[in-house]
């Protein structure tokens, strides 16, 4: 994770001039994840610990950010960050690549109080337990999301293509979106009632983890490569 000290909203008027850092990762969907755990550790990978993600995606009131295809998201885990996602000037479709730029702060509530000032509305809601590894350059998250369980590498192109390999996982399976455009899918597919994404909703709803493997069998989100 790139970390910048920066004022993020200094950038609304510019966001798509950034070109660096840019963020490289790939997802693969996990029927075992204990087992992935067993693969990451017999490959060398040391855990940082798990714990529980709250997140929230904040927008304005005429939704640009969604529609210039960004992030403004304020997260609390064992700290509160701020975070923005930008898409970079080029892009490779094979890859799910964004410029993050990203501060610490003390205050989660007092953050939000800010945002809403500056005319930002919570938009969506969404939450995960991570557990993160990591191993030479790069970085692995054995994510649990209310819709399933999901790896995510990040690092170098070819580092996260060795590692890969190296945890017999099948390249062509690999996801570029993010949780949010996963979970968009599975809303539009069972026609669920809610937006956020956290694990009371999906115990309130008919629908298991289960039913986003066939979702992504049946129509991988990613584009081709190449």
């Amino acid at each position: 994770m790139v970390l910048y000290r920066v004022d993020a909203f200094a950038y609304h008027g510019a966001m798509t001039a950034f070109t660096d850092p840019v963020e490289t990762e790939v997802k693969f969907h996990l029927t075992d994840p204990a087992a992935m755990r067993t693969r990451l550790t017999a490959l060398g990978a040391r855990s940082l610990g798990r714990c529980h993600e709250r997140n929230i995606r904040f927008e304005d009131e005429g939704r640009n950010l969604i529609r210039r295809k960004c992030l403004l998201r304020l997260r609390r885990d064992r700290k509160t960050t701020l975070t923005v996602k930008l898409p970079p000037a080029d892009a490779d479709p094979a890859f799910k690549q964004f410029v993050e730029l990203e501060a610490e702060v003390a205050d989660f509530d007092g953050m939000q109080r800010i945002l809403a000032a500056l005319g930002y509305h919570p938009e969506q809601k969404y939450e995960k337990w991570r557990e993160t590894f990591v191993l030479e350059r790069t970085t692995f998250c054995l994510d649990a999301l209310p819709f399933g369980d999901f790896l995510e590498i990040e690092g170098p192109k070819d580092a996260i293509r060795d590692v890969a390999g190296r945890l017999e996982l099948d390249w062509r399976k690999r996801i570029v979106l993010n949780y949010l455009e996963i979970f968009d899918r599975l809303r539009t597919r069972h026609d669920l009632p809610f937006r956020d994404v956290t694990f009371d909703n999906f115990a309130a709803s008919a629908v298991q983890t289960a039913a986003v493997l066939p979702l992504l069998e049946a129509d991988p989100p990613q584009p081709p490569e190449g």
